[in-house]
């Protein structure tokens, strides 16, 4: 996740590079073939590596710190492998023309034009054509009152006469051109189209005058720039058969415009960035209408135009694929919205409405029932598992939850006699990947939760979504590959004992209630017997030990006793610490970030990584070089630099200005800065160093995420930034760490931009070509480093070859 790459800095720069040289990189040899150039092989380019994707236009060919910025701003937008998955199966699934249709309002390229123009500039880059639909409302009112015009309105409807009109086609066009502007400054190709897509008659002419109502739609204005390699930008202006030019309401042309197209997402951009709920004044994150609308429309504060635009929603989505759905969000959201699940602003969709059952007897279907129960689980005996196990409901209170098409089903069973638990327990919940992708789970389990204040449930360790589960839970355990969840527990008492009971019995806690830990155990036995241990014998699958190393690394580095691996908290066997999840973020408002020595490549990549974060706002850089020039590639404001002083640091720390400063200064510089912001601050500001100076300071959290539990960084005041060479080899080396028998050798080579900006052999591209050049060969800080952090020595041989960013690493292990 963002969160984590903050703290390894490096490793985030490296994951965004290549290893080729860079003026190779720059010929044009180097861009993927010419059919990628080809629109509709767009998407498809989208899939590859982002180095390879078709030239988006002769300004930009040159520019790969362009490249490296979007794959920078990719990877911060997309946190987990379900989102790779949605991105994947949703955008490389439909035509160009069925991605999106993002209706602009006037004053979004009044306010934010920057953000706006940046947003679809990514979108892009990263093979997307947006078709953008804007009006100019704002701006046309304040127009008409300069005129001496006075804006007037029947019903919500602009009446429009014919000096209205002709200021408004004026203005649109306008309008319009400035955006096509500044897209083409960021090197995107657009094409303005004024005329020829609507069609329409008159809404009301004796009472509207010249306003019309769409009834028809000419896709080939839009389909035409888009084969050209060109963002549509289109007015809300329409026409009569005999050329009469109409004024349409921006709104109403993006709707009929989606109808046409059917594309999966239709955006509408607002300053509020989304709907909020009149009772607590949260955001509304999603709205699924099957589920949801008979609800809403009972609420006091659904009124006026909130009312209105979710019943229009709901009949516009009533026309389109149940895939399509309908965004709500402000312009700088507009990634996250794209490419996360939680998204940024309103999500409206159709959704699928939530079935409960809580008798087999409701049940028209039983077989289906039970195919689905099935359904993609190991063993032989799982049909006849599941025939027992449904069988045993009749005699128990359960409550099933699924969807129409029973994409997702889940299984509650509520405490009582005939169970061991004193809490609902979560007995199954089986989802296909086209309900991960959908996100029907979510629906799901918001509706469970509404019925079950209390809930506990297990999940494999391994299993894939398990950052889903954490996100649901209020906590967790784990025990010898399984993971206890649960929420609504507030008791400390309850907690402990159902910890015990978890540790004590792993699933068998919940007795024959458990239907994956039954499913399991007819496997287990199922295996058992064709391998010839009999029913009971022991487990073929062999456990791996490493799973719990980065743990035991931790305890031997900082002297406390390693813990055994049943009783260690590890999340799954690929990634005992994960990331922490939404859920658990510490901050809800942007942070106020300074950074301290930006003139690098590493603060130029800070930089890039802060602008893409939604908690992140980058309010001071300092550089005594670049003091007083404006900083570039930061969208959020307008940035110059400053040349602070330590004196300058402290009185900024004491007043509060900054939340969080990065040092980007070499080696043994930032001392004094460091010095100042505490003198400054009784209470302490967050500091990450990514220079060398505090890596062997116990007072200060080690920076790693991958092996330093995430908790304790986010939770940390002094962070120390690990080096690129020493995560590389950190991250190859711990879990093999128990099992070395004798010194690691490490071989590392490194691009050019690690040796800095300042000229010298090492990064002299001349002296690079068809050269390796080592370095430092003795006394390395990053052999001291790796050593210290494993707690076993090493051995490491550092090199700098001719590519610019990126580093290669070969371990030799005994």
């Amino acid at each position: 996740m963002l969160v984590d790459r903050m703290f390894s800095l490096r490793t985030a720069v490296r994951r965004a590079s290549t290893s080729k040289p860079l003026r190779a990189l720059s010929a044009p040899h180097a861009v993927s073939s010419a059919r990628l150039c080809s629109p509709r092989n767009a998407l498809k380019a989208s899939a590859v590596p982002l180095l390879q994707s078709r030239p988006y236009s002769r300004a930009s060919d040159p520019h790969l710190s362009s490249t490296r910025s979007t794959v920078v701003q990719l990877l911060s937008n997309i946190g987990s492998k379900r989102e790779v998955q949605q991105y994947l199966s949703h955008f490389t699934s439909v035509s160009s023309q069925q991605f999106a249709v993002i209706k602009v309002g006037g004053a979004i390229i009044t306010e934010h034009l920057q953000t706006l123009s940046s947003a679809l500039a990514f979108l892009n880059h990263v093979g997307l054509y947006p078709i953008v639909v804007h009006g100019a409302g704002p701006q046309l009112n304040r127009m008409l009152e300069a005129a001496g015009v006075e804006p007037q309105f029947e019903d919500g409807i602009r009446v429009t006469d014919g000096k209205t009109l002709a200021l408004a086609r004026k203005l649109f066009l306008e309008e319009n051109l400035k955006l096509i502007e500044e897209l083409e400054r960021m090197g995107v190709r657009a094409r303005p189209i004024n005329a020829g897509v609507f069609y329409a008659d008159y809404l009301d002419k004796e009472k509207y005058n010249l306003v019309g109502k769409i009834n028809g739609v000419n896709k080939k204005p839009i389909e035409s720039a888009i084969e050209a390699g060109c963002l549509p930008i289109l007015t809300s202006m329409a026409e009569t058969p005999d050329g009469q030019v109409l004024n349409v309401n921006a709104d109403v042309a993006a709707g009929e415009l989606a109808r046409v197209l059917q594309p999966l997402k239709i955006v509408y951009l607002a300053e509020k960035g989304g709907l909020f709920n009149g009772d607590t004044g949260e955001k509304i994150s999603v709205i699924n209408l099957d589920e949801e609308y008979d609800h809403l429309m009972s609420q006091w504060w659904v009124r006026h135009g909130t009312r209105l635009k979710i019943k229009e929603m709901k009949e516009l989505l009533s026309d389109l694929p149940r895939t399509s759905s309908v965004a709500i969000i402000h312009p700088a959201d507009l990634q996250k919205e794209l490419f996360t699940d939680s998204g940024a602003g309103t999500l409206i969709r159709r959704g699928n409405k939530v079935h409960t059952k809580t008798s087999l007897s409701e049940f028209e279907d039983l077989e289906k029932l039970k195919d689905v129960l099935v359904r993609d689980r190991e063993g032989l005996d799982a049909r006849a598992t599941v025939d027992r196990y449904v069988e045993g409901l009749k005699e128990r209170d359960f409550k099933v939850y699924y969807d129409e098409p029973m994409e997702a089903l889940a299984v509650v069973l509520p405490p009582g006699k005939d169970t061991s638990s004193s809490f609902s327990h979560l007995a199954t919940f089986t989802i296909t990947k086209s309900g991960w992708l959908s996100n029907v789970a979510d629906n799901v389990f918001a509706a469970i939760k509404k019925d079950f204040p209390q809930l506990v449930w297990t999940v494999k360790e391994n299993d894939e979504n398990l950052t889903w589960f954490f996100d649901k839970a209020d906590g967790s355990l784990s025990r010898d590959g399984e993971v206890l969840f649960w929420y609504g527990i507030e008791s400390g008492e309850e907690v402990k004992q159902l910890v015990q009971e978890f540790n004590q019995h792993g699933r068998q806690m919940f007795g024959d209630i458990n239907l994956e830990a039954r499913l399991q155990r007819a496997a287990q036995a199922a295996t058992n017997i064709g391998k010839g241990f009999g029913a009971s014998g022991a487990s073929v699958e062999q456990k791996r030990a490493f799973s719990s190393t980065a743990n035991a690394l931790r305890a031997a580095r900082f002297g406390r006793p390693a813990v055994s691996p049943s009783a260690v908290r590890s999340y799954s066997t690929t990634n005992p610490n994960p990331p922490l999840g939404e859920k658990n973020m510490s901050n809800n408002r942007p942070s106020k970030v300074a950074l301290i020595g930006a003139r690098g490549y590493t603060g130029q990549a800070l930089i890039n990584l802060i602008n893409a974060h939604p908690y992140m706002d980058l309010r001071h850089v300092s550089s005594r070089e670049l003091a007083g020039k404006k900083l570039q590639g930061y969208d959020k404001r307008e940035i110059v630099y400053e040349n602070l002083s330590p004196e300058d640091v402290k009185r900024m720390s004491a007043n509060g200005d900054v939340d969080c400063w990065v040092m980007a200064l070499p080696n043994g510089v930032c001392k004094p800065f460091v010095d100042a912001v505490d003198q400054g601050s009784e209470t302490g500001n967050v500091i990450v160093d990514l220079s060398a100076d505090y890596r062997f300071d116990d007072k200060w959290t080690y920076g790693l995420p991958e092996l330093v539990n995430r908790g304790k960084i986010a939770q940390a005041t002094r962070i120390s930034n690990p080096g690129c060479y020493a995560t590389a080899a950190q991250i190859g080396i711990a879990p093999l760490v128990p099992y070395l028998g004798g010194q690691p050798t490490v071989f590392g080579v490194s691009g050019y931009s690690g040796a800095g900006t300042k000229p010298s052999p090492k990064n002299d591209v001349q002296n690079l070509t068809n050269n390796i050049i080592p370095y430092s060969l003795t006394d390395h800080i990053h052999e001291r480093e790796i050593s210290t952090q494993l707690g076993t020595s090493i051995a490491f041989i550092p090199h700098v070859a001719v590519w610019f960013q990126g580093i290669h690493v070969c371990i030799s292990l005994l």
